[in-house]
C-alpha cells in the first residue's frame, strides 16, 4: 500500500525590510511581546504558491501588499528583490515546492512592529491603539508545504459575520481575520466545511478565505469589488482575461446556479452544499480553470 510522504518541515525568517535577520523552524522565532502586528492585528500579509522552486504571481501578490501597505499608512513593506533573495534561500535549506510535484505557500508578513521604547515616552500611545509615529516595522515569512486543494465543500451562509463594504480594511488582505475565524466556527458547528459572509451592502461578499465565483446564464460572475470583497490575485486575473465578470449575488442564485466555486491562490474548490441543499456541478474542471489561470503567463522568479 503507498502511503503519503510526509510534508517536509516549515522554515521562517524574521528580521526588518531591508532583509537582515535570522532563519529557524516558526516555533522557534519569536516576535516581541509589544508588536502592534500581535497586539491590535496592524499588519498585512500575503499567501503565494511556490512550485518549480518559484513564487508564482509574485508581482501581482507584491503590488497588492504595497498597495494595501499605502492604504493603510504603514511603511512600504520589502520589494522584489528583497522577498526573491529570500525565497531562494528558503527553498535551498528547506526543499519545499523544488521537487517536480511538490508545492509550498510562502506567507510574507508586515507589521507596522514596535515603537521605540528608547525615547522615554511613557504616554498613553506606547500603550493604546494610537499611532506613536516612531513604530518600527517588522517582517517575517514562511514557507510551508502544502498540496493546492480542489475537493468539494460544503459552506453555509454566517447567520453573524459580515464583509464591510466600506471598511479600508476589505479591500486588504489584513492580520484581522477574526470574524473570518467565527465564520468558519459556525460552519463546523453546523457541519459544513467553510462558511459565505454576506455584505453588509446586501448579497453574498465572498468565504472567509476565498472568492466566490458563480455559474450564472452560461458564464462566470463574482460579486464586485463593492461588496468588501478581498481583491484577489486569481480573481483580478480571471476578470482581466474575461473569464468572469462582477455581478450582485444573492444567496437565491446560488440555488439557481449551475455551479459555485471558492478560489484563492492556493485551491479551487466547487461547493457542493449550501447548507442541507446540493447544488448543481457545471462539469468544468476546478483545478484546470485555476491552472489556467496560473499558466496565462510566465511566473516570476
Amino acid at each position: 500500500m503507498n502511503r503519503p510522504q510526509p510534508l517536509a518541515a516549515a522554515i521562517a525568517w524574521l528580521g526588518d525590510g531591508s532583509g537582515h535577520g535570522c532563519w529557524s523552524s516558526p516555533a522557534d522565532l519569536a516576535i516581541p511581546l509589544d508588536d502592534r502586528g500581535l497586539l491590535l492585528a496592524d499588519g498585512l500579509f500575503e499567501t503565494v504558491l511556490v512550485e518549480a522552486g518559484r513564487a508564482w504571481l509574485l508581482a501581482e501578490h507584491l503590488e497588492r501588499w504595497q498597495g494595501s501597505a499605502a492604504l493603510l499608512g504603514l511603511p512600504p513593506p520589502p520589494g522584489a528583490a528583497t522577498v526573491e533573495s529570500l525565497l531562494g534561500a528558503a527553498t535551498a535549506r528547506s526543499g519545499i515546492g523544488t521537487a517536480l510535484g511538490s508545492s509550498g505557500a510562502l506567507r510574507l508578513n508586515w507589521s507596522r512592529g514596535s515603537s521605540d521604547r528608547g525615547s522615554g515616552d511613557r504616554s498613553s500611545t506606547s500603550r493604546g491603539i494610537d499611532l506613536a509615529g516612531n513604530d518600527e516595522p517588522r517582517f517575517w515569512l514562511q514557507l510551508s508545504a502544502i498540496e493546492p486543494c480542489f475537493a468539494p465543500l460544503r459552506v453555509i451562509v454566517s447567520p453573524t459575520e459580515t464583509r464591510s463594504a466600506t471598511s479600508l480594511l476589505s479591500r486588504c488582505k489584513s492580520f484581522a481575520y477574526g470574524a473570518s475565524i467565527q465564520a468558519r466556527r459556525q460552519a463546523r458547528a453546523a457541519g459544513a466545511d467553510d462558511a459565505l459572509l454576506p455584505s453588509s451592502a446586501g448579497g453574498l461578499c465572498c468565504g472567509t478565505t476565498a472568492n466566490l465565483l458563480v455559474w450564472h446564464g452560461g458564464s462566470w460572475i463574482t460579486p464586485p469589488l463593492s461588496s468588501g470583497c478581498l481583491p484577489g490575485v486569481m480573481r483580478r486575473r480571471a476578470l482581466e482575461r474575461g473569464l468572469v465578470a462582477e455581478a450582485l449575488i444573492g444567496e437565491q442564485d446560488l440555488h439557481g446556479a449551475g455551479a459555485a466555486w471558492l478560489i484563492n491562490s492556493l485551491s479551487c474548490r466547487p461547493i457542493s452544499h449550501l447548507g442541507a441543499v446540493p447544488l448543481a456541478s457545471s462539469g468544468q474542471q476546478p483545478e484546470r480553470f485555476w491552472r489556467q489561470l496560473l499558466l496565462a503567463d510566465h511566473p516570476c522568479s
